[in-house]
């Protein structure tokens, strides 16, 4: 009987491999992993990864729920739920997004007892979450959902670029979107259509409609502007900011130059004080009845609204028509890009809109 082995641990597997990489390709890693949670766990493997998070550029903060002012959790407005009908009553939802609890208990699972990471996540705003973070330069911060109730089958989508007040702004609707049958010869134009709106657009409410859309776009962009004064205050690292929404309805984005100026001007609040004044603009309408779309799809009533603050120096920028194009051109992607440039051929209505 052969006499019993003794089994011993290979010394190489109590080498730590994590150790033996430089800080550098660690933060690149990180970098890689963005999202604030990830890392939060990341940070509770050692300390040396605990020293590291702090020191991430990239950050991706996913907001779960919307809490009203004098709520608590038991009180949180889930916005995961299906939109009211009443566009205004869902807007009054962004109007209470002031408290702000985007997450819940991050727990170590390997067992109970375990200190929570991060244990302000569970019950503070994104704005002390990312006082963790000292080096943030690219920050990607994610609503739970649009801003502005639509019914079912209504497109509508709009991005917005800031500095300390409006910049661009491009927003594009349409009554339907839906899929061509399979097979069939398509939508014949109607040969009165030379890219004039029709006479029953501003009869059955038609362009009440895209006034509806476009005032409300507007308010969920300057209230989006307006809850970012402290995040960009708190980090003077940062190089680019976008606020997106889950259900990809509306995005507001910063670059540098644009952090740069928010900065150095003062912010201008509305009345009610919840959002930035929306300055006097001026607004390019086109509309098509129907447009058809790549991929068989094809959009009613299509409607592309591109809005600039009116050149009249008080709303201290200047965008020039290349850029606005430039903008326009790359605000949309897939189908609803081919729109965009294909509205932007019809004929340009001009509207004027005074400051609120």
């Amino acid at each position: 009987m052969h006499p019993k082995a003794r089994i011993h641990a290979d010394p190489a597997m109590e080498v730590d491999q994590i150790d033996c990489l430089p800080d550098a390709l660690l933060l690149f890693i990180l970098n890689k992993l963005e999202d604030v949670r990830s890392l939060g766990r990341c940070s509770a493997v050692s300390k040396r990864l605990n020293g590291l998070v702090p020191l991430v550029h990239d950050v991706y903060v996913k907001i779960d729920r919307v809490v009203a002012v004098d709520g608590d959790a038991d009180d949180a407005l889930n916005l995961a739920s299906p939109k009211p009908r009443h566009i205004f009553s869902h807007f009054l939802k962004l109007m209470l997004f002031t408290i702000v609890k985007p997450f819940h208990s991050i727990r170590n699972p390997g067992g109970s007892g375990i200190r929570p990471l991060f244990p302000h996540l569970a019950t503070h705003s994104p704005v002390q979450v990312l006082r963790s973070f000292s080096q943030v330069r690219n920050l990607r911060v994610e609503l739970p959902a649009g801003d502005v109730g639509t019914e079912e089958g209504v497109l509508l989508k709009w991005r917005a670029k800031y500095g300390s007040t409006l910049q661009s702004c491009v927003i594009l609707g349409g009554t339907l979107v839906d899929r061509k049958p399979t097979g069939a010869a398509g939508h014949e134009p109607s040969t009165d259509d030379n890219g004039s709106m029709p006479e029953s657009f501003y009869t059955n409410g038609g362009l009440k409609l895209r006034v509806v859309w476009t005032i409300s776009s507007l308010i969920a962009a300057s209230t989006r502007h307006y809850l970012l004064r402290s995040i960009i205050n708190d980090h003077p690292t940062l190089r680019s900011l976008v606020l997106a929404d889950a259900d990809g309805q509306g995005v507001l984005s910063m670059g540098m130059e644009q952090l740069e100026e928010f900065r150095e001007n003062q912010l201008s609040a509305s009345a009610c004080s919840n959002r930035t004044q929306v300055p006097a603009c001026s607004m390019k309408l086109k509309y098509a009845p129907y447009l058809e779309l790549p991929g068989g799809l094809a959009l009613q009533g299509a409607t592309l609204v591109v809005i600039k603050p009116s050149a009249d120096g008080t709303s201290g920028c200047h965008v020039s028509r290349k850029e606005t194009e430039a903008f326009v051109s790359g605000a949309f992607d897939g189908p609803l890009r081919f729109a965009a440039k294909a509205l932007m051929k019809r004929r340009t209505y001009l509207l004027e809109m005074n400051g609120f």
